[in-house]
């Protein structure tokens, strides 16, 4: 959730001021800050409406789906190659777990 500490707060802010996009967030709480205020720059940029609040939500999910896609799917098939398939129903008769 992006509603960390007021002190963290500004450090990032002074962070993304100072080092831009070479900033590292330290944790999934950090991480959702930074895009809450990406978000919130936008919509004070060109209004709360219905139209850019779907554009943002559109924008998220597509960064979530290109995220698996590009990470999770190929770390998953390493793992799945490592440990065996948990799916067996595109498989042929017979096959048990």
């Amino acid at each position: 959730m992006p509603y960390i500490p007021q002190d963290r707060r500004r450090q990032i802010n002074n962070e993304l001021t100072t080092i831009g996009d070479q900033f590292l967030p330290q944790n999934a709480g950090d991480l959702n800050y930074i895009v809450s205020r990406f978000i919130d720059n936008y919509l004070i940029e060109n209004d709360i409406r219905y139209a850019q609040c779907n554009e943002m939500i559109g924008a998220l999910e597509c960064c979530k789906l290109e995220l698996y896609r590009r990470m999770v799917g190929p770390y998953e098939d390493q793992v799945i190659d490592k440990n065996g398939d948990a799916y067996f129903a595109n498989r042929g008769q017979g096959d048990e777990y």
